[in-house]
């Protein structure tokens, strides 16, 4: 890390990160050094005031000894939301080198939501010792979430919310949110959720009506009783779609009975929408959806062998049609050297309508009503590509070769290939979901195998064919 003169750092308070946004590397040596100095004053001047973002950006820039230090050493100025917003790997590191009496300090002052992605990650023995130190509604309401399914709605939802029976006025709800007390009301909120007796959920009134309704006005009048509900068990996934859907900020939880057990809000699926994003973008690629960039090299490299593995074994597969016409190639050298451009090109195409369609299976945009359309224009942009690149590479390959019936054979074979490169792309990932078989997973094994098995067979074949090299 780059030297700091001390006197620079104590006479102009250093900032997180630079113009770019990046970290700054002088704050975290500053930072460390402070740690190492067991300067608690110093580091509430630099980090107290920092957005739990920031806090988390800057715990995972610091050497692992100096995580829980840090926390430490701040003590209740830490806030332990930060731990919410870094890697997996990074917040068990720190959970297990922290006593368990601080993170039943640090979880109190939390929303719901945010405890129950720190304990999660707790083994159970460690949770009931967390738990116990907490006040008992605190526990039972956290205890409730943990026991959820993971990526459910309810591990998902706070349950700090504000009810009201539906025969309060608008003045007396706002009497009651100003005689609350912080620790009452949640952090922030939209709506007020009107129930019944049994806490059946009745409907809501958005802040903005309430205030600017008059203060005899019931809110059983003012309530809309169609509010869009999300139910306990369902995936986050499923979740998020349903916010993108009706443009939702918040929406409220419930049970099979309508009862209601909490909200979610905007920021929450934000981070789903992005966690599965990036689970998604790895599936692609063959990389788990577990993987981190603070996972050890040998973790990193066990997880990724598996689909390097079946990688390998669909290559010997495309290998073995190139086996096939080995007399061929032996009689005419030209096609060792073209045929690996058939196969690359068809799997550009599948790769393209690949991504697009499991972009599209994720989202819902393609299902059972518009998926003949889909195939069709697909099938029309092989076509078309494979009209234009057929035409390209075999005017390159008659003039390299001198050779314009070769030309032909390899326009011919592209033409092919892109075709059943884009129908591959298409249809592989459709049927994997038709079976419930993640696209994003198992799609590229299957639709890269397609088209260098009939990009490679295809070639070789009409070339055999037409120059008579059976």
């Amino acid at each position: 890390m780059a030297d700091v003169d001390e006197n620079d750092t104590k006479s102009a308070p250093l900032s997180l990160r630079d113009e770019d946004g990046e970290i700054r590397r002088e704050f975290v040596a500053e930072v460390a050094r402070a740690i190492e100095a067991n300067d608690s004053d110093r580091l509430r001047t630099l980090a107290a005031d920092l957005h739990q973002s920031d806090v988390g950006a800057l715990l995972e820039a610091l050497a692992h000894d100096e995580r829980p230090r840090l926390i430490e050493l701040m003590g209740s100025d830490f806030d332990f939301a930060a731990l919410t917003e870094v890697d997996d790997n990074v917040r068990e590191d720190i959970l297990d080198e922290l006593p368990n009496e601080t993170v039943a300090e640090g979880v109190r002052e939390l929303e719901n939501d945010d405890a129950v992605t720190i304990l999660e990650y707790l083994d159970r023995e460690d949770q009931v010792e967390i738990l116990d130190a907490l006040p008992a509604v605190e526990r039972v309401a956290l205890q409730r979430s943990l026991d959820y399914p993971e990526n459910s709605a309810g591990r998902l939802m706070q349950t700090t919310l504000l009810r009201s029976p539906p025969y309060w006025t608008a003045g007396q709800m706002l009497d009651h949110i100003h005689d609350e007390s912080d620790e009452e009301l949640p952090d922030s909120f939209y709506e007020i959720f009107v129930v019944d007796p049994g806490h059946r959920l009745l409907g809501n009134v958005f802040l903005d009506r309430l205030v600017r309704a008059k203060r005899s006005a019931r809110l059983d009048e003012l309530m809309d009783p169609d509010r869009r509900r999300v139910h306990v068990d369902e995936d986050q996934e499923e979740v998020a779609r349903f916010f993108e859907r009706y443009n939702l900020i918040s929406a409220p939880v419930v049970d099979d009975a309508d009862r209601l057990m909490g909200v979610i809000t905007i920021d929450d699926i934000v981070d789903v929408i992005r966690e599965e994003a990036a689970e998604d973008m790895g599936a692609l690629g063959g990389v788990s959806a577990e993987e981190e960039l603070s996972d050890t090299v040998w973790w990193t490299a066990k997880n990724r062998f598996l689909w390097l593995f079946v990688n390998l074994i669909t290559a010997f597969m495309a290998s073995s049609v190139i086996g096939m016409f080995e007399g061929q190639v032996q009689k005419m050298v030209a096609l060792a050297v073209l045929v690996p451009i058939v196969a690359s090109q068809g799997g550009n195409a599948a790769t393209q309508t690949m991504t697009v369609a499991v972009r599209a299976l994720a989202t819902r945009e393609l299902s059972r009503a518009n998926a003949m359309r889909v195939v069709r224009r697909e099938l029309f942009v092989g076509c078309i590509n494979g009209l234009g690149f057929g035409l390209l590479t075999g005017l390159m390959a008659g003039a390299w070769f001198g050779l314009p019936s070769l030309g032909i054979v390899i326009a011919l074979a592209m033409l092919t290939n892109m075709v059943a490169g884009a129908l591959g792309g298409i249809l592989i990932p459709m049927v994997l979901d038709r079976l419930d078989a993640d696209p994003a997973v198992s799609s590229g094994a299957f639709v890269t195998t397609v088209t260098d098995v009939v990009g490679n067979f295809s070639f070789l074949g009409i070339a055999t064919l037409w120059f008579g090299l059976g």
